[in-house]
């Protein structure tokens, strides 16, 4: 028994050492404002090890605190130099003016990055599938290992072994008023999803085009659709955050993926205002016009930042 606490600890001090050690450098990545940190494959005993940004303003100091936005797909952010579709979120852009203008309070970005192969299996909000009946079940995971759904243990990660990470090294605050999720698509899932899981230690969510049908391509067909979407909707029913007392925004436009959203979008409005939720708590946003992509993203990025940060 001894011998297992003692190699207990030397495995836990080797990760401690290992995170110490794999400092956050400055990023090969470019931005037009702020410093932009980087770590190659924070290490982690909980999921796949991934790289990490971390954004600081002009001007950061650690004689004041930030508050700190953890940002899902996070290697899409900030220079479309080094992007697979040559297009990025510009956060450093938009981060740095509402800043310097006084519209929102001074933050610090986290950009965790994704692991293509895993993605659905980090972002899929994986306590739905408890809200699916044996038969709907079945159908839906049919030639899918839902044992890979890594959603519960990626959120894990954040808030036990990036977040301390983060308050330990940077100058933050630590509170949930001041800590947020933010991500697009299946991003957005895994934000919203966040925040009913861990309702004290974050202290909102924005979800861009947040993917309603819930299914990528390995489950896309319109059946898998309701039947996820359904299950969704009852889980955010049963384990949404107290009603206003976090923030929550959505959003969606009309054009490519966004175009078959707004019925699904519909039925988790539906949950939320039946619910009581309601401005400035929580707000959805249509975006006519607009498409599931990082420039039409980019394009509206500070109204979530106001919505969460603003003064």
């Amino acid at each position: 028994m001894k011998c297992m606490l003692i190699i207990s600890v030397m495995l836990f001090s080797a990760l401690c050492s290992r995170a110490y050690n794999n400092e956050f450098k400055l990023a090969d990545a470019k931005v037009s404002s702020g410093k932009l940190l980087e770590c190659d494959n924070f290490p982690t005993k909980l999921v796949s090890e991934r790289n990490v940004y971390v954004w600081l303003p002009d001007g950061y100091s650690d004689n004041k605190k930030y508050s700190v936005v953890y940002m899902h797909d996070g290697q899409m952010l900030f220079d479309a130099s080094k992007t697979w579709n040559h297009q990025e979120w510009g956060v450093d852009e938009t981060v740095s003016s509402l800043i310097s203008s006084g519209k929102i309070n001074d933050c610090i970005v986290v950009g965790i990055w994704n692991i293509s192969d895993k993605r659905m299996d980090d972002y899929f909000p994986q306590k739905v599938l408890k809200y699916m009946d044996s038969d709907d079940y079945n159908e839906f995971s049919n030639g899918l290992r839902t044992i890979d759904f890594d959603a519960d243990k990626y959120l894990k990660f954040i808030v036990t072994e990036l977040k301390p990470y983060i308050d330990s090294h940077f100058s933050t605050y630590q509170d949930r008023e001041h800590t947020f999720l933010m991500g697009s698509s299946m991003g957005g899932l895994i934000s919203l999803y966040g925040v009913c899981e861990y309702p004290n230690v974050f202290g909102g969510a924005a979800c861009l085009s947040m993917h309603t049908l819930m299914v990528t391509q390995k489950l896309s067909n319109e059946r898998n659709t309701k039947i996820a979407a359904v299950a969704f909707c009852q889980y955010l029913k049963e384990n949404l955050p107290k009603v206003n007392s976090s923030h929550i925004y959505i959003d969606y436009g009309d054009q490519t993926l966004d175009s078959r959203y707004a019925p699904y979008q519909q039925r988790v409005d539906e949950v939320l205002r039946n619910a009581g939720w309601k401005v400035p708590y929580w707000t959805t946003n249509f975006y006519p016009g607009m498409s599931h992509c990082e420039n039409d993203w980019a394009r509206r990025l500070f109204v979530p930042f106001m919505f969460l940060l603003g003064k």
